[in-house]
């Protein structure tokens, strides 16, 4: 069954990506064209000049799409927040249909294209010692979620699996590799070795277990993991939640 024509968004990492393609049931799809770019501080300088080169391949306007797929997270605040501000502008400007599916998803997806369905971890940098991870277990028709995106050490997340996972892969599978080595005893698999995210966003969303829809589009956010830096100082400075501007306050 064909899903028609998608575009992707993932800037959840270092590296911000754009993916567009023909999609049918199951994630089997034609050609894809994409695009990505390393350095956080340019995601906001590029994200419309990628999703353009992407759209420009392979011959189609955002009018043209029957959806956007956006990496979920979690990830860097600011990163996110301009992957979504895109693909939520088209989505909204278009009509579109949105769809969210987990970054960590999309890197561990990345390795099973190599290793079929086996478990694999994947891990972002959280900064301070931390890590986002996730386990799956990535089928040709679905996914099995084994641990749930979450915020947490290496080590405790090695911990909490309840199996062993063929490998870790991610900046902070990288970062502290000497634990990914003791807990796999493979060598951690870094992103940039991994086919960009939103290349693997466009194969997955539309197996089961893998994506969640966004119904209220102006409303919607990403898994960030944690409060952006600046929200976590002011909450502890006045010790009460940020307000939320999008809420109407009574």
């Amino acid at each position: 069954m064909s899903l028609g024509t998608w575009l992707a968004i993932d800037t959840a990492t270092d590296i911000a990506s754009v993916a567009a393609g023909r999609r049918v049931a199951g994630g089997t799809a034609g050609a894809d064209s994409g695009a990505h770019v390393q350095g956080a501080r340019r995601h906001a300088a590029e994200i419309v000049r990628l999703i353009d080169f992407a759209l420009g391949r392979i011959g189609v306007r955002p009018a043209d799409l029957d959806g956007v797929v956006v990496g979920d997270g979690p990830g860097s605040f600011t990163g996110l927040r301009i992957g979504w501000a895109a693909a939520k502008g088209l989505g909204q400007e278009t009509g579109l249909q949105l769809v969210a599916v987990p970054s960590l998803l999309a890197a561990a997806a990345g390795a099973a294209v190599k290793l079929g369905a086996v478990p694999i971890a994947a891990c972002f940098d959280a900064l301070r010692g931390e890590v986002y991870g996730a386990l799956y277990v990535v089928h040709p028709d679905r996914v099995e979620t084994l641990v749930a995106p979450a915020t947490t050490t290496l080590a405790e997340f090695a911990r909490a699996s309840p199996v062993v996972p063929r490998l870790v892969v991610g900046d902070g599978a990288t970062r502290y590799a000497d634990a990914a080595l003791a807990w796999t005893g493979a060598p951690p698999v870094a992103l940039a070795s991994l086919p960009p995210l939103a290349r693997m966003l466009l194969s997955l969303f539309s197996r089961t277990g893998a994506a969640r829809a966004i119904d209220d589009v102006p409303a919607a956010e990403p898994v960030y993991g944690r409060p952006a830096e600046a929200q976590a100082k002011w909450e502890a400075r006045h010790g009460r939640p940020l307000p939320d501007p999008s809420r109407p306050t009574r």
